[in-house]
């Protein structure tokens, strides 16, 4: 059994006055310290929280950024694309024109070869039909009726051309 005696009302007394003591000298201070600790943790759970939602928030900003930039990165591909396709068309029809224009040209430079090579030709036949129908008949005929058969001479070799020539 337990015996009430002063030694061990002293030992209660002792007891709560320990109790007091730890309590104001070692309990608050390690609670406080605890507390600190929890709170400085919860704040860093809570930050880690908040980047972890500004990360999602900045890798969504740069999927969309890049999204964008590659569809503007499309976009100029086509027009580049497009732009070099009209211009490649644009260089072959020019090039179409200037043949064409070289065509013409030759040809225009063939008919007047031709119509000058002609034109010596008749000259030369008058010449020639000139010398040739004088001897014959420089004593038969004069100057103006000469003049009439080299025309008639020459109309008729425009009508039938002189091989591929015309006169």
């Amino acid at each position: 059994m337990i015996e009430l005696n002063a030694t061990f009302f002293a030992q209660i007394l002792n007891f709560l006055i320990l109790v007091v003591i730890l309590r104001a000298v070692a309990y608050k201070p390690v609670v406080r310290m605890l507390k600190a600790r929890e709170d400085r943790i919860q704040e860093s759970l809570d930050k880690a929280d908040a980047d972890a939602v500004e990360a999602d928030k900045m890798l969504a900003e740069y999927k969309a950024k890049l999204a964008a930039a590659n569809a503007k990165a499309e976009t100029i591909v086509r027009n580049a694309e497009k732009r070099a396709s009209e211009e490649r068309e644009e260089k072959r029809a020019e090039a179409k024109r200037e043949i064409e224009q070289m065509k013409k040209a030759a040809a225009a430079e063939i008919q007047r070869d031709r119509e000058r090579a002609a034109e010596q030709l008749r000259a030369e036949v008058v010449a020639l039909s000139m010398a040739a129908a004088g001897k014959i008949i420089a004593k038969n005929m004069d100057k103006a009726e000469n003049e009439q058969l080299v025309g008639e001479f020459v109309d008729k070799l425009d009508k039938d051309k002189i091989g591929d020539l015309p006169c």
